[in-house]
């Protein structure tokens, strides 16, 4: 029997409904929101553009990355079981080293804007007591570039720990080959020294 008129009208009330709980539902997750405040700064990043050079981006993204990463855990992961062997201010030396290094990154990959968008790619998904916030980037005659957040609560908020891209490829798992043989060879000076240099000539690009 068709369905009235009125039917189909509750039926897309009904819809939307649903689709407006789901939509604030992920708004009002709080690894999803921190995300969305670290995109707009990504995005305002892009905006600044070749003109600002590879520092002065870095000035505008840096605050957002420190609060939105996990710095000093991430550190301890990149650097593997040698951290544990190292000294408090070869530790600390490793930390502040490579947290200019993320932010340098940052700075120098997103360096023109070209109406891009950055926006949540689906729903905020559980990894036991972390979650994974998914976004793509997506802008005029580009291939959407996914990338994937695994976020932790720290007890003062969810904090970034590792970033996926490409559908998978995890950025600690990377920088820790990278930096074996460094830290085999030379110790941590020898690590703080390699990712000194990366980082000066990461700011030094338009």
């Amino acid at each position: 029997m068709p369905k009235s008129p009125l039917y189909r009208f509750a039926l897309a009330a009904a819809a939307s409904a649903l689709l407006a709980g789901a939509a604030y539902a992920q708004g009002s997750d709080p690894a999803a929101s921190k995300i969305e405040s670290f995109d707009a700064a990504v995005i305002k990043t892009l905006q600044a553009g070749k003109a600002a050079g590879a520092a002065g981006r870095a000035k505008v993204v840096g605050p957002a990355v420190e609060q939105t990463f996990d710095l000093p855990f991430m550190t301890r992961l990149a650097v593997g079981p040698d951290w544990t062997k190292m000294s408090a201010e070869d530790q600390a030396a490793l930390q502040k080293a490579y947290a200019r290094y993320a932010v340098a990154n940052w700075a120098k990959n997103f360096d023109s804007y070209n109406g891009q968008k950055l926006e949540l790619d689906g729903p905020v998904q559980d990894r036991g007591a972390d979650k994974l916030v998914k976004t793509k980037l997506t802008g005029p005659g580009m291939t959407p570039v996914p990338l994937a957040y695994r976020m932790r609560d720290t007890g003062s908020g969810w904090r970034v720990i590792d970033v996926f891209y490409n559908g998978g490829i995890s950025q600690l798992n990377a920088q820790r080959a990278d930096f074996a043989s460094t830290l085999q060879s030379g110790g941590a000076k020898a690590l703080v020294a390699k990712l000194d240099s990366l980082t000066d000539k990461l700011l030094k690009a338009s």
